[in-house]
């Protein structure tokens, strides 16, 4: 499953970017927003993104969308067992998804031509994780990260 959200900025890219996934017969499920409110806030639709991947990591993967790509980008990675990587480049999202293992891609829809934005999804869609033994050791070492943090604001 598939889960999409953009905030004002990314509006208009993420109906394009839905569009595209309908068409390729993708399955996906648009976490919002729902209507244009340029008062809205990334974070929450980065979040919501985030938490329904994180559901199920290794399945789920998620599009995120803001003006610069950065916000977004930060909003999802505080949700434990979510890897966002803001895409600028198709090379560099092919190899953030084989080496690191991304499952969020970030848009920055001020930067990006719906073009661009359509072949970075596909290529973030298509690209599969390299499961080789540096590439899992450094997704460990991140995991044993993000239970440290979530044990120590848990207070244990």
């Amino acid at each position: 499953m598939i889960y999409i959200g953009a905030d004002h900025r990314g509006w208009e890219l993420k109906a394009a970017i839905s569009q595209f996934l309908k068409g390729r017969e993708y399955e996906f499920h648009d976490v919002g927003a729902f209507k244009y409110d340029r008062d809205d806030d990334f974070v929450d639709f980065a979040v919501g993104v985030a938490q329904e991947v994180a559901k199920n990591p290794d399945k789920h993967m998620g599009i995120v969308i803001c003006g610069s790509g950065a916000g977004v980008e930060i909003a999802a990675n505080k949700v434990r067992g979510v890897r966002c990587g803001l895409g600028f480049e198709t090379d560099q999202v092919s190899t953030a998804r084989k080496d690191d293992n991304i499952n969020v891609l970030a848009l920055a829809a001020d930067n990006v031509t719906e073009e661009e934005a359509l072949k970075l999804v596909e290529k973030f869609l298509e690209t599969e994780f390299v499961e080789t033994d540096k590439y899992l050791r450094r997704i460990e070492k991140i995991t044993r990260y993000e239970g440290q943090v979530f044990e120590k604001h848990q207070g244990r």
